[in-house]
């Protein structure tokens, strides 16, 4: 039997996917991420935005042009907000939400499940992932609290909750990644009793592989955060610091707890502790109270904080919301000023790569490139997948910079 286990979203979508590869290869399946043919699918949706809503619905037809015959098992966050999209399609037997993964494969093992079970209180372990040398998506966390005006996905995936320590170090142990990425949907609010994020990152610290962040929120980047994270050791310098505008006026519309001077503030505690550190972003672009002043000034903080790379995309309104009370801005301006910002961003990049040429760093290659600590994009057709290299940087290329092979580590 071969089993496809198709993934929109986020990381935190791919290590969820990746752990229910891993009980599929259990039982017996062949197992691809690869959408072409199979017997068995499971399609992890996202919900963040109406384009990824649509793709989500959209993918059963495509999974069953493979195979009419097919059985389909959808789950994620896109069937927790309308499961009547996916619930009677053809080839359509089991509707999952954004939570009690498990029971996925319960269903397959023939149980008698529930489709709607309801909130998840504690965090769901889900199977270790499916496992590569080179990295993995290890889930830490689950859910948010911050309810931002704009957000579906604490509706979706209900309130925080994290995975205990030991667990999550039982399962870094056992992994043979070069890398292990911690994911969670709001990893800053990571809590085992007393212990924190920084705490979590000290316990991982005595293991052999690179171990790299996930999102963070402005409040996580504290001087005692931060000297955790030296402390580790193996923490790569790598902050993707959500922003989403750099207006004061629409960072309180959008109910984001800080300003553009606490979040520039954040970023000159990451220089000053990790002074190579590559801070990447997201920024919205067209948030219905945005007005050109606002937008400019999300233009400019992108120089004033140095980021290394901006994800930027365009409001979404979502039904469900707070911001559904809010008058949507106009397509053409969304468009326009996207355009603006694109061209930003990659202004942006090219800035901070340019500071590096000629500098070595350490970096692991996967299958098309290699990483540097902080997360240059770097490639040398030479390079074994699966390798960490001492590598020079030499040229500024599409999506990342040449690199020679200086040896092996």
């Amino acid at each position: 039997m071969k089993a496809c286990v198709f993934t929109l979203g986020c990381k935190q979508n791919e290590a969820e996917s990746a752990s229910l590869m891993r009980g599929l290869e259990e039982r017996g399946y062949e197992v691809t991420g690869e959408l072409g043919y199979a017997d068995v699918y499971l399609l992890n949706t996202c919900a963040v935005t109406a384009e990824a809503e649509r793709k989500s619905r959209q993918a059963v037809a495509r999974m069953l042009k493979f195979n009419p015959g097919a059985k389909v098992i959808v789950f994620g966050c896109a069937s927790q907000n309308f499961p009547a999209a996916f619930s009677g399609k053809q080839g359509v037997v089991y509707v999952a939400g954004a939570m009690h993964k498990d029971r996925i494969l319960a269903f397959l093992d023939g149980e008698d499940v529930e489709e709607d079970p309801g909130m998840e209180t504690a965090f769901c372990e889900l199977p270790a992932p499916k496992q590569t040398r080179t990295r993995m998506n290890l889930r830490v966390q689950d859910g948010c609290n911050r309810f931002c005006t704009y957000c579906l996905i604490p509706y979706l995936r209900g309130r925080s909750r994290s995975r205990s320590v030991g667990s999550v170090l039982g399962e870094a142990r056992n992994s043979p990644s070069r890398e292990i990425v911690l994911t969670g949907i709001d990893l800053s609010s990571y809590r085992d009793g007393d212990k924190d994020l920084g705490d979590l990152l000290l316990a991982l610290g005595k293991l052999p592989a690179r171990i790299r962040l996930g999102s963070l929120e402005v409040s996580a980047v504290t001087d005692e955060f931060l000297e955790k994270m030296k402390r580790a050791g193996n923490v790569m310098p790598h902050f993707h610091l959500s922003l989403q505008s750099g207006s004061d006026r629409v960072l309180r519309a959008m109910n984001r707890h800080y300003t553009r001077e606490e979040y520039l503030a954040a970023c000159r505690k990451i220089y000053a502790a990790f002074p190579d550190a590559a801070i990447t972003t997201d920024i919205i672009v067209g948030f219905p109270t945005e007005e050109e002043e606002d937008f400019e000034a999300s233009l400019a903080i992108m120089e004033e904080a140095g980021f290394a790379h901006v994800h930027a995309f365009p409001f979404s309104m979502r039904k469900g919301t707070n911001a559904t009370k809010l008058q949507d801005l106009p397509a053409s301006v969304k468009k326009e000023r996207m355009g603006r910002m694109l061209a930003a961003s990659k202004a942006a990049e090219e800035r901070y790569l340019s500071r590096f040429l000629g500098r070595r760093f350490s970096a692991l290659f996967e299958e098309d490139g290699g990483y540097t600590e902080n997360y240059i994009r770097v490639y040398n057709e030479s390079a074994k997948e699966g390798t960490m290299y001492e590598v020079e940087l030499t040229k500024i290329v599409e999506n990342g910079v040449r690199a020679e092979l200086i040896k092996e580590i």
